[in-house]
């Protein structure tokens, strides 16, 4: 059963597979540009594991960031996971030694696919989370590598290679946009973004407006749920 399960759970990560190539190469030769080889991104791709988050770590190394500035670009560049991750507590209750894994392994791309996919009785559930999980995580540290490797061997005009995981999300905002009825949340987004824009500067607005965003979400979201409707 277990090696059934790991083909159902390969077949299944196929298409994370092609993204996580593609935008794990780009983060390797982005890294490599920086001057750290492919045990840098192997490293960050086996520890850190935040897509997003590894492309801002690039910045983050190269400026000289303060380890608290680090740590809250962190925590709300990462706040996401805090909604979704609440959701797959009923799935990961009885993983036994899988657990500690899969919650560090749980990216946006493996919560679509556990989520979205029905896991025929002839497999383990538990243990097909777990060979999602790992198969996710190695596409990402594959194409890290070979993409770090890339960038020692080839040279490789890296302008603009930077956007890639910035494109990536501005393609869920418009599925999200177009898909939507409700555009209130995405007007706040934009509405808050812009003007810490204004305020801070273009490279000093993603925190206070990030931390902006989460206190507008939460208000909106105790009118809706304890005020009465007008």
């Amino acid at each position: 059963m277990k090696k059934k399960t790991a083909l159902f759970a390969f077949k299944t990560t196929i298409p994370v597979f092609m993204g996580y190539m593609v935008l794990g190469i780009a983060f390797g030769i982005l890294l490599e540009s920086k001057g750290y080889g492919p045990l840098w991104a192997f490293a960050s791709s086996c520890l850190i594991y935040a897509g997003s988050m590894q492309f801002v770590t690039i910045n983050l190394l190269t400026g000289g960031a303060s380890l608290i500035s680090s740590a809250i670009m962190t925590l709300l560049i990462n706040a996401r996971h805090f909604v979704y991750g609440l959701s797959m507590i009923s799935k990961y209750e009885n993983t036994g030694e899988y657990k500690p894994y899969l919650v560090f392994g749980l990216t946006d791309e493996t919560y679509s696919l556990l989520v979205g996919t029905k896991v025929p009785e002839e497999y383990d559930e538990k243990m097909f989370y777990f060979f999602v999980t790992l198969f996710d995580q190695c596409y990402w540290v594959l194409g890290s590598v070979i993409g770090s490797a890339l960038g020692q061997i080839i040279p490789i005009n890296t302008t603009g290679m930077d956007f890639a995981m910035t494109a990536l999300f501005v393609v869920i905002v418009i599925n999200q946009f177009l898909e939507r009825k409700d555009h209130l949340y995405n007007y706040m987004g934009f509405a808050i973004s812009i003007i810490g824009i204004l305020l801070f500067g273009a490279s000093n607005f993603i925190i206070p407006s990030m931390i902006s965003i989460m206190i507008g979400l939460l208000l909106l979201y105790y009118k809706k749920e304890h005020l009465p409707n007008e």
